[in-house]
C-alpha cells in the first residue's frame, strides 16, 4: 500500500522537528560537551562516529553518534571484537541514548525525525519483503514506536512490524506518546536484550514461512 503522507506530517512534524531539534542543543550544549569531553578522555578519537545510513526513501545520509568503543587492535593491526572493545563507559552511553545526542543535529539538518523508525545499516535494504520495507516510507528517527515498545529486547521482525504499524498511523498524538514511552524505557533501563550483548544479532532476512 502506497503511504499517502497527512497534514500533520506533511506541514507540521517537519517544523517541530526544527523547533525541538534546535532547542535541544541550545539547552543540552553542556551535556555535550561534557559527553564530548568523557568520550574523547575514556575512549579516544574521534569523538563522533560517522555512519552511512539508509533514510526516506532508502536515500543515504550520513549518522553521526558519539563513539561507545575503542580502537584496540591486536598484534596485525586489526581491530579487536567489538565485545572487547566496548567498555563499561560505552555500555552506559548505549543503555542511557547519550551517544544519540548528535543525531539532533541530523534532525535538523532534515536528514532524520524526532520520531520515526531507527535508521539500520545499508547492507539490511534488500533483505527486508515488501511490507517491512515500508519502514523508508517516512524519515528515520531518533527513537521509534519499536524502541518505545521494547528496545533490543524483540525480535528484528517484531521492531519491523512495529515501525509499519507507525507509518501507516503516523499522527501527533502517536509521537507524543513514543517520546514518553521511549523516556520512561529509559530511565527505567528496559528493553535492553542482554548486559553482556554488544548489538542485538544482525538482521539476515525473514523466511517467507515466517511472513504473517
Amino acid at each position: 500500500m502506497k503511504h499517502i503522507p497527512t497534514f500533520y506530517e506533511k506541514y507540521i512534524k517537519r517544523l517541530l522537528d526544527i523547533v525541538l531539534s534546535g532547542l535541544a542543543l541550545i539547552i543540552l550544549s553542556p551535556v555535550l560537551l561534557v559527553v564530548a569531553i568523557l568520550v574523547r578522555t575514556k575512549l579516544g578519537s574521534p569523538v563522533i562516529f560517522c555512519h552511512e545510513r539508509p533514510g526516506k526513501n532508502g536515500k543515504l545520509f550520513k549518522l553521526y553518534k558519539f563513539r561507545s568503543m575503542t580502537n584496540e587492535c591486536d598484534e596485525n593491526g586489526k581491530l579487536l571484537p567489538d565485545e572487547v572493545r566496548l567498555t563499561q563507559f560505552g555500555k552506559m552511553l548505549r543503555s542511557t541514548s547519550l551517544d544519540e545526542l548528535p543525531e539532533l543535529w541530523n534532525i535538523l539538518r532534515g536528514d532524520m525525525s524526532i520520531v520515526g523508525p531507527r535508521p539500520l545499516l545499508v547492507h539490511y535494504l534488500p533483505l527486508y519483503n515488501e511490507e517491512q520495507s515500508h519502514r523508508h516510507d517516512v524519515r528515520p528517527g531518533l527513537t521509534g514506536w519499536a524502541q518505545a515498545h521494547g528496545r533490543n529486547a524483540i525480535s528484528w521482525e517484531e521492531k519491523f512490524e512495529l515501525d509499519v504499524w507507525y507509518v501507516r498511523n503516523l499522527s501527533f498524538a502517536v509521537d507524543v506518546k513514543t517520546v514518553f514511552l521511549t523516556a520512561k524505557s529509559v530511565i527505567r533501563r528496559e528493553g535492553i536484550s542482554d548486559g553482556k550483548a554488544v548489538n542485538m544479532e544482525e538482521f539476515k532476512g525473514t523466511k517467507e514461512t515466517d511472513h504473517v
